[in-house]
């Protein structure tokens, strides 16, 4: 090799170590535009629910001293149109809904800022749809805390989320509770996967597939702390290879978090594998400044007496829930809530809906 040759080369990492300093640079700055975008966008939808509100406002105050009527409201319509050609979302029926998201949330100042952070449309959907105070705060919580769009919120009180919630919550173990206070806040009872059409009489390998091939959509059905590791992520104990079916990790709870795929009826002996996963996971893979990993059986049905059972003497943080591959029947649940509400007004002596353990 000459040695002008070799002076050449040698130049060659000098100049990759520029490139890869100006694309830095240059991503530094594009980064600032995206939040710069982000923050200008949050700040305009802030300023038009600010807007719907002061209207709403002003149309309930008017209904209650001037005996304003929906006539009236679609003269003010007609109005706005005349004189404003070019605004838009000032239907009689978009003016009639911000009386009414007005009306719904007046006095409620800790949902304020929660209400300023959902888009429109979002915010009318949960007010359309939500007959409970209760039930639109846990959604309003819910839709901000997981970043759901308007698509993911229908999604969700199309599934019946908080009746779900409030009649089954999950089902942990002792252990569980005692590591992770908190871990009943991001777990389910009952996991909603009708997007992955799966056949009656799908098996344990088309599940699996089908969560992965779905992935974005089944992370955004576990919530927004948790991030996927691997599929059939694999464990060595003894000079033998195991593979765990889906392994995940949840930020909220500083923790790995195990999945094993059933599809049949939860049985008392599938904690007992789960629970050699956990232990060689916090034996060979959790980092030290980790909390312990947490497993979750993921079953097609379960008996909640021989959950319960099978979780009480259970020395590891674990939890048995349910997938299910159909919509629930949202009229049945919500005729057990009711009655479920009816009961706690009955044992504690206040009005009926006002109890609840509803959770965001």
């Amino acid at each position: 090799m000459t040695r002008r040759a070799s002076k050449t080369r040698a130049l060659v990492p000098a100049r990759q170590t520029k490139t890869q300093r100006r694309e830095a640079e240059f991503a530094e700055v594009a980064t600032l535009i995206h939040e710069a975008r982000a923050h200008a966008l949050q700040t305009v939808n802030t300023q038009l629910i600010d807007l719907y509100w002061r209207i709403g406002q002003v149309i309930s105050q008017r209904i209650a001293k001037d005996g304003w009527g929906k006539g009236t409201v679609s003269a003010l319509a007609a109005y706005i149109e005349h004189r404003h050609p070019g605004l838009r979302g000032f239907s009689p029926q978009n003016l009639w809904r911000m009386r009414q998201f007005f009306e719904a949330y007046r006095g409620k100042t800790k949902l304020s800022t929660l209400l300023r952070e959902l888009p429109w449309s979002a915010n009318l959907h949960i007010l359309t749809k939500c007959k409970r105070p209760e039930e639109r705060e846990f959604y309003l919580r819910a839709a901000t805390n997981n970043g759901w769009p308007v698509r993911e919120v229908a999604r969700q009180i199309d599934g019946a989320l908080f009746e779900r919630v409030v009649l089954r919550p999950p089902k942990l173990s002792t252990a569980l509770r005692e590591v992770h206070p908190t871990a009943e806040r991001e777990f389910k009872d009952a996991y909603l996967v009708e997007f992955l059409a799966l056949p009656d009489g799908h098996s344990e390998a088309d599940l699996h597939q089908a969560l992965v091939r779905n992935l974005g959509r089944f992370l955004t059905e576990l919530g927004r702390d948790f991030c996927f590791v691997g599929s059939e992520y694999p464990l060595q104990v003894g000079g033998k290879d195991f593979a765990l079916d889906l392994l995940f990790f949840n930020r909220a709870l500083n923790c790995l978090v195990a999945i094993e795929l059933k599809i049949d009826e939860f049985k008392p002996e599938y904690l007992g594998k789960l629970e050699f996963y956990l232990e060689a996971l916090d034996r060979d893979v959790r980092k030290p400044h980790e909390s312990p990993s947490i497993g979750v059986l993921l079953c097609a049905t379960k008996d909640s007496e021989v959950v319960e059972y099978a979780l009480s003497r259970s020395m590891s943080p674990a939890l048995i829930a349910e997938y299910r591959t159909r919509l629930p029947d949202k009229r049945l649940l919500q005729a057990k809530l009711h009655e479920y509400y009816q009961l706690a007004s009955e044992d504690t002596g206040t009005p009926s809906g006002t109890s609840g353990r509803g959770r965001a």
